[in-house]
């Protein structure tokens, strides 16, 4: 079962729910895959971690869609908000959204929001809110627009992926090419934005993955539960 935060009425929100928020992007993905790959991705993992828990106190949100991109910004059609304000809009929005809700969850699929993530994040905590922020692991395998970003959309989107235009990027370890990506951009590493080879993408594929980070992120939201259940009131 899935429950979508923005389709609900107000009276029919129970006390302590659990709100998923999927943190994506707008940024190039390649010259195969659409801008919003990240945010579909998110979206997707949110829905399948709410169908996991089952629970009418697990409701997902509309998705940041805009994130922190500018690591892709020499590449036409990134929109990016950047760092600062991506963290003025998590404390923000998480400030409101604990008003009712018991647990703030943000699920992000693009590793450039993270450092507004950590940043948010440790500040709500030190307001006292119940929130965290969890990972779409897509980087085990390849980092962006690759054989497993590839695979999870023609899984989840196959009409806006452009498989003949598929073409291998640089395929050196990210943490090899990190130092030049943070002080040049992607588009210094990688003429056509691809960090990876999407050679071998299935939609099979896609569908195991999702369902991997899907388990993965589920299992943590239980474990979060747990340990709230546990501490003294």
């Amino acid at each position: 079962m899935r429950r979508d935060l923005a389709e609900s009425a107000w009276p029919t929100l129970p006390s302590g729910t659990v709100v998923l928020v999927p943190v994506g992007s707008i940024e190039q993905h390649g010259p195969h895959l659409p801008l919003n790959t990240d945010t579909v991705i998110a979206e997707a993992v949110a829905h399948e971690v709410s169908a996991l828990l089952d629970s009418d106190h697990v409701l997902v949100a509309p998705p940041i869609a805009y994130g922190a991109s500018g690591e892709h910004q020499m590449f036409p059609g990134t929109s990016s908000i950047g760092t600062e304000a991506l963290v003025t809009v998590i404390i923000e929005l998480t400030r409101s959204l604990r008003t009712w809700a018991g647990r703030v969850v943000f699920i992000n699929a693009h590793g450039g929001n993270v450092p507004a993530l950590r940043r948010a994040v440790a500040q709500l905590i030190e307001e006292g809110h119940d929130v965290a922020w969890l990972p779409c692991a897509t980087e085990e395998v390849d980092a962006h627009a690759g054989f497993t970003e590839t695979s999870l959309m023609l899984h989840l989107r196959p009409w806006d992926v452009r498989l003949d235009h598929a073409r291998a990027g640089n395929t050196a370890p990210l943490a090899d090419l990190l130092p030049e990506l943070l002080a040049s951009g992607v588009g210094a590493v990688s003429a056509n934005g691809v960090l990876g080879n999407p050679a071998g993408a299935s939609a099979a594929e896609g569908e195991r993955v999702l369902g991997l980070m899907a388990c993965q992120i589920a299992d943590q939201v239980l474990r979060m539960s747990r340990a709230r259940a546990t501490q003294p009131s």
